[in-house]
């Protein structure tokens, strides 16, 4: 007599047979290349609206945590990171314990990304995975960002401003030849805008990315907060 426990089973197994790989799909949903140094497709090039990032910290009563960007001077986008990227997903942390960020080239990156703490995390998290040493890793950024062009109006917006994130996307592709809408997206909070993401070969060059539109900001409009002194 089978038991009912070997029936349920038997009849699992045969699940697994008939479904194949759709049934497994969720379990093997990672890169198969998944966290291996220098083993990715391309870059995301993260850019920050920095005044939306002050306003957020100043809500959450932590200002004081951000002086290094949130202080006088005045930013407008500043680089958040320089991401490597799989077609599906993405690595991170890829080498444990992180080679060590030697102390002046953290201070080399600050005009870029302004909060010591930031360019840490972003090497341990994403700088681990390029495959690329630490002075290669930021040389990597600082050309990344040279690279991108940013809309003359909003360097030193003076005052709120509302957008759609299809304005704002058009903004960049203007100024920026061989940039399309599929290698450009738009992230936002629950009213602010966010970043701009812009994704790029391994050699720097616009390239469509599909899985980075997936994760993009889906409000009608987003408020721009002014440059600090702007």
């Amino acid at each position: 007599m089978v038991s009912f426990s070997m029936l349920a089973r038997r009849l699992f197994v045969s699940l697994i047979f008939l479904l194949g790989p759709a049934f497994l799909a969720p379990a093997q949903a990672q890169d198969a290349r998944q966290n291996a140094p220098g083993e990715f497709d391309f870059y995301v090039l993260a850019l920050s609206w920095s005044p939306s990032f002050c306003a957020a910290a100043a809500e959450r009563g932590n200002a004081h945590r951000s002086n290094a960007q949130c202080g006088e001077r005045p930013f407008s986008f500043v680089v958040h990171g320089l991401w490597p990227q799989y077609d599906r997903g993405y690595p991170e942390y890829c080498r444990r314990p992180s080679p060590r960020l030697e102390r002046n080239v953290m201070v080399s990156m600050l005009d870029l990304m302004p909060a010591p703490g930031l360019i840490y995390n972003e090497w341990d998290k994403h700088g681990t995975c390029s495959g690329l040493g630490t002075r290669a890793y930021f040389e990597t950024i600082r050309k990344a960002r040279a690279v991108v062009k940013i809309p003359e109006e909003f360097l030193q917006l003076s005052r709120p401003k509302m957008i759609s994130p299809e304005e704002l996307e058009a903004d960049f592709i203007r100024v920026n030849p061989g940039l399309s809408a599929s290698a450009i997206s738009v992230t936002c909070d629950s009213r602010r805008l966010s970043e701009v993401r812009i994704c790029m070969t391994k050699d720097l060059q616009f390239r469509s990315c599909e899985e980075n539109e997936r994760r993009a900001c889906r409000r009608d409009q987003v408020l721009m907060p002014p440059v600090r002194g702007g």
